[in-house]
């Protein structure tokens, strides 16, 4: 069994019940085991909310996150979080930070270091592992950022824009990266971006959500061998037709 979320509704409340903001209205959906399932929608329509309900970093205000059939009311050990800013530590090298969550778990050091330098090579950060965040550039950052989410073997890994914030070549290559790595693993991934393209390129199926409150307007299936080609007739009918949806109003 996959992750399931059943009528997940969020709203903030205010002063007086008139000032209540819904911001997810009703979130019904499922993903299957193994599946890239991204989600896109317009700028502040909750769907950084929505990973964080499902992360157990926030609570829903009705409805409920399933994984595996039980409930998930809290911080999940199941899952794992890639954030869009890295959240590496400055004061701790690329391996310790790696390492961080096994230490967390009392792993011996010599069995958590030989893991986390298993990543490193299957990273591409030979020769940096004794270096520090602010050595790295922003695809490295965001490379040890996975790897040491990664390291952990959760059975979701939530991804918030984790590219967001780097140059559209970097952008690209740790799309690719990204895809070769979930193609070894096969890891239950659920993306949020704002990017169609980005999504149409990595995913199985992208969830299009509405403007505030959030509804589901439409889910699409991706039939597209990997690889795949950026600017075929296919993505970009796909990609044409996300970005319908996404111009509505109303």
């Amino acid at each position: 069994m996959g992750l399931e979320l059943s009528q997940v509704t969020k709203i903030y409340s205010g002063r007086k019940p008139e000032e209540n903001v819904r911001v997810l209205d009703r979130i019904d959906f499922q993903i299957r085991k193994g599946e890239f399932f991204s989600i896109v929608g317009p700028s502040g329509c909750g769907k950084t909310t929505l990973l964080r309900i499902i992360a157990g970093l926030d609570q829903a205000s009705e409805g409920k996150v399933l994984l595996g059939g039980s409930e998930v009311t809290g911080i999940d050990e199941r899952m794992g979080m890639v954030f869009q800013e890295y959240a590496l530590f400055p004061w701790r090298t690329t391996i310790q930070n790696i390492e961080m969550g096994l230490e967390m778990m009392k792993i011996p050091k010599k069995e958590r270091r030989s893991a986390a330098m298993e990543y490193i090579r299957a990273f591409g950060l030979d020769g940096f592992e004794n270096r520090f965040p602010k050595a790295l550039s922003g695809g490295m950052k965001q490379r040890v950022s996975i790897a040491r989410t990664l390291i952990m073997n959760p059975e979701v890994v939530l991804m918030d824009e984790p590219f967001a914030s780097l140059d559209n070549q970097t952008r690209n290559d740790l799309q690719n990266f990204l895809i070769r790595v979930w193609d070894k693993r096969k890891d239950t991934v659920l993306f949020v971006t704002h990017n169609v393209d980005e999504a149409v390129y990595l995913s199985d199926r992208i969830m299009v959500l509405s403007e505030r409150p959030s509804e589901i307007l439409e889910i699409f299936d991706i039939n597209l061998p990997r690889p795949r080609d950026r600017t075929s007739r296919r993505s970009n009918k796909i990609r044409k037709k996300v970005l319908e949806l996404l111009s509505r109003k109303g």
